[in-house]
């Protein structure tokens, strides 16, 4: 897979190309400051206050990014995280759905304001609001796989919400 961003290999900037195109293109927002130069922009996905993490467009895909708010919030270092097949950030009851969300997200591109609950390296549980998901294409436009980003997460009071 891919090494952890850092400045010798300057955050992983194709991905991060690949993430802020991606995400413009589908949305027609920024993740970032656009004054950013590129390589400031991919540290600044990394060091972000939001979670992003994107997978790639294998049958099973598999994590191929996680900056550090994600990495935190899935209680996982880089090279526990990516290569992960994805479908393990959900609980196994909460994988249909989160097919069907992925299934909704590359017939239309992205989708905005997802909520859903996710699970954690050590078992916690925690719910993600206000996520978005969109197609992360290569620079010839090609699927690559996909993309989510979100701002917030709260731990449920209740383990059964």
């Amino acid at each position: 897979m891919f090494n952890e961003p850092a400045p010798a290999n300057d955050y992983l900037l194709p991905r991060a190309e690949h993430l802020l195109r991606s995400y413009r293109l589908r949305t027609g927002r920024e993740l970032v400051e656009t004054s950013l130069s590129l390589r400031e922009s991919a540290q600044c996905l990394y060091f972000a206050p939001f979670a992003l993490l994107s997978h790639d467009n294998a049958p099973d895909p598999l994590f191929t990014y996680a900056n550090l708010a994600a990495q935190a919030w899935f209680e996982m270092a880089w090279d526990e995280i990516v290569g992960l097949p994805s479908r393990l950030s959900a609980e196994p009851m909460a994988r249909e759905a989160r097919a069907q969300l992925l299934e909704k997200v590359a017939a239309h591109g992205f989708v905005d304001n997802y909520q859903g609950v996710r699970i954690a390296k050590s078992g916690r549980r925690f719910r993600i609001e206000h996520a978005t998901i969109w197609n992360l294409a290569d620079s010839a436009g090609s699927l690559i796989g996909q993309a989510a980003m979100f701002y917030r997460g709260k731990i449920p009071a209740d383990p059964a919400e």
